[in-house]
């Protein structure tokens, strides 16, 4: 199966080795992606001010609730992709990639236009505080101009990842990142042009990224090849890809809503709080990007896996990829809660700031691990073609959890710490569900091979 170096036979042969080789990349890609974000914070808040910084910070729950439903979606056609891809189905492989580039190119183009006219609308529904929505607004504004780029760059990646080809991206993040970087001290420090100009340097390098990806489709020769005259939308493929994509999305989108309650209630404490919430919020992102980096390799490899029936070596990808989870939710989120000091004066020098965002990494960091766990069922669940049970149960653990925490309890205990342990309470609680779920869901997919005549011991 394997056709090139960038390629992982993922149906064959160890896993643990390849599942590191396929995860670490794909982790170290998020984290430079995580970290066009992560400069335009440290930037504004050491050069702008805690008012700039909050304004950029008060943007990313709303950010994701945009973009998190079409992120989703690309699931849907990297489980596709895989399957084709395991099976030798060329042909389908090409029509699904083609269909999903051009879904990317038309989803970029509607957020764009969405994003920019509601941007100012949103900020007032979550009650922004009158000193930062202008900023706020200018920043989002200037974001989602740059959504066919951001949208284009994921599908890309997605359809690359599904072949086990997580190296390219690495590389065309670091280009990227290391151009945002540049651009942002700038466009700030030279050039002061504050949220506007981090905003300039973010659209900036996911364009780059965009072009590095459909140049690396467009030149291989493998049945992944893009060719732009071929951008079709074929409504069987896109179907599929919704079936897995959008209850992922709606997952997501949901769960960041809640996010967006936990945002309201952090800005009812003032700009300090939300200037300390934005910089831990940015640390949990890290951690989240790592051990989301685990349930992509195991999705991924579940959905190879299936198409050619190895139930065992989908079992033995979960089992190893729980492991690399803890491993590395436990050191990264230890990390983050002893370093937590040092980290936050990264982001900014004011004592009240780091004080709020401390309060917050107390409470989230240690048991991430739980956050991890919860990701990977749904995961592997959607690698075998089942996504919507998996998002109700994730809706009503998650997100349920915390609108209850938030409006019975947080008012009684007014403390960020408190608001906060909503987070670990929903983890438990959404594992349990899940772990259920599996049980039932495994037992379907075995029938499912078993009729389709793929099924091996």
């Amino acid at each position: 199966m394997k056709k090139n170096k960038y390629e992982i036979d993922m149906c064959n042969g160890s896993i643990m080795d390849k599942l590191i080789s396929f995860a670490l990349p794909l982790m170290l890609s998020s984290i430079l992606q995580l970290m066009f974000n992560a400069v335009d914070i440290i930037v504004v808040g050491r050069f702008s001010g805690s008012q700039a910084l909050a304004a950029v910070g008060s943007t990313t729950a709303l950010i994701n609730i945009f973009t998190n439903l079409f992120i989703g979606i690309s699931l849907g056609a990297n489980v596709l992709a895989a399957r084709y891809f395991a099976a030798g189905h060329d042909k389908e492989m090409s029509e699904a990639v083609h269909t999903a580039i051009a879904f990317a190119m038309i989803s970029g183009i509607v957020m764009a236009v969405a994003g920019v006219s509601i941007s100012r609308l949103a900020l007032d529904l979550m009650d922004t505080p009158a000193d930062v929505i202008d900023l706020s607004a200018v920043y989002m504004r200037i974001y989602f101009l740059g959504m066919p780029f951001f949208m284009l760059y994921n599908y890309g990646a997605a359809i690359l990842r599904a072949v086990g080809d997580t190296k390219r991206p690495l590389i065309f993040l670091a280009v990227a990142g290391m151009a945002n970087v540049v651009l942002d001290l700038l466009l700030v420090i030279v050039i002061p042009l504050g949220v506007a100009g981090v905003a300039i340097g973010t659209v900036t390098s996911q364009m780059i990224s965009c072009i590095f990806v459909l140049r690396c489709l467009y030149k291989t020769d493998a049945s992944y090849q893009l060719r732009f005259s071929k951008l079709k939308i074929r409504w069987g493929y896109l179907k599929w890809i919704f079936q897995v994509g959008i209850p992922a999305g709606i997952q997501s989108t949901v769960i960041n809503f809640s996010n967006v309650l936990l945002q309201s209630s952090v800005n009812s404490f003032g700009s300090i709080a939300m200037a300390g919430y934005t910089a831990a919020n940015n640390i949990l992102g890290f951690l989240y990007v790592s051990v989301n980096s685990v349930t992509q390799a195991c999705m991924s490899f579940t959905s190879q896996n299936y198409s050619v029936g190895k139930q065992k070596r989908i079992d033995r990808v979960l089992l190893d990829c729980g492991i690399i989870t803890v491993v590395v939710s436990v050191v990264l989120g230890v990390g983050a809660y002893v370093f937590g000091s040092q980290i936050l004066t990264i982001y900014t020098t004011d004592p009240e700031v780091i004080q709020c965002g401390l309060e917050i990494l107390s409470i989230t960091t240690v048991p991430y691990f739980l956050c991890g766990i919860m990701d990977l069922f749904p995961g592997s669940m959607r690698g075998m073609g089942h996504s919507g049970v998996p998002m109700i149960l994730s809706i009503i653990g998650t997100v349920g959890t915390r609108i209850v925490w938030i409006y019975a309890f947080f008012p009684h205990n007014r403390s960020l710490y408190f608001l906060f342990i909503s987070y670990p309470g929903s983890w438990i609680f959404t594992i349990i569900m899940q772990v259920i779920c599996f049980y039932y869901v495994r037992k379907k997919s075995i029938r499912e091979m078993k009729a389709a005549g793929v099924y091996t011991v």
